[in-house]
């Protein structure tokens, strides 16, 4: 009899390990290829009308805000690293803890974020290390716990469903944030 979801194998072969090894192997490839990212790469616009992170206000107390409208234009701005690397620390990492890992990780909220490089990338790594461990006490069972209401319409989705998303939501824009770091390395004066 069908409950409305399929249920797991019962043979003992487990896919939360899987799951999570997998994840962890996408997350070493970007964090090593932030590795060594200038101020200047970070903030880098290389083209015109990029959705980036910029100053509030002008004082020296003001803080950094994501560019963000919804809905999204068609087509989507370019963005830059800085963008990048806010979407995958708060739209996604701390967001997905905050709804049912842990408590959200980051000492910023909404489109708040870093104006500095090194603030960045500590950010991103706290999101993670948070995100990462919430899942790692979910357990296989856990894994195939159901979101909750929290996600709204995705609520009656998988935890191990979102492990796949969050891979796919690192890979994609891990990817994104590498060809940016090529281009800038070769882009030409002026």
């Amino acid at each position: 009899m069908s409950n409305g979801h399929e249920e797991h194998p019962s043979d003992g072969r487990q896919v939360g390990p899987l799951l999570l090894e997998s994840l962890d192997y996408v997350w070493d490839r970007v964090h090593t290829r932030l590795a060594g990212l200038s101020q200047e790469e970070y903030l880098w616009e290389p083209a015109p009308g990029c959705w980036s992170v910029r100053r509030t206000g002008d004082g020296a107390g003001d803080g950094w805000r994501a560019d963000r409208q919804r809905p999204e234009p068609e087509p989507a701005p370019v963005t830059t690293i800085a963008w990048r690397l806010w979407h995958i620390g708060a739209e996604c990492l701390a967001d997905y803890t905050e709804r049912g890992l842990g408590d959200w990780p980051l000492e910023v909220r909404d489109t708040g974020w870093y104006g500095q490089v090194d603030e960045a990338l500590g950010a991103v790594d706290t999101a993670w290390t948070a995100f990462r461990a919430g899942l790692g006490r979910l357990g296989e069972e856990g894994m195939w716990g159901l979101l909750g209401e929290q996600w709204g319409p995705y609520a009656k989705g998988t935890w191990a469903g979102l492990v796949l998303h969050a891979q796919d939501e690192l890979s994609h824009h891990g990817a994104e944030v590498a060809l940016l770091r090529d281009l800038y390395a070769r882009r030409t004066p002026g």
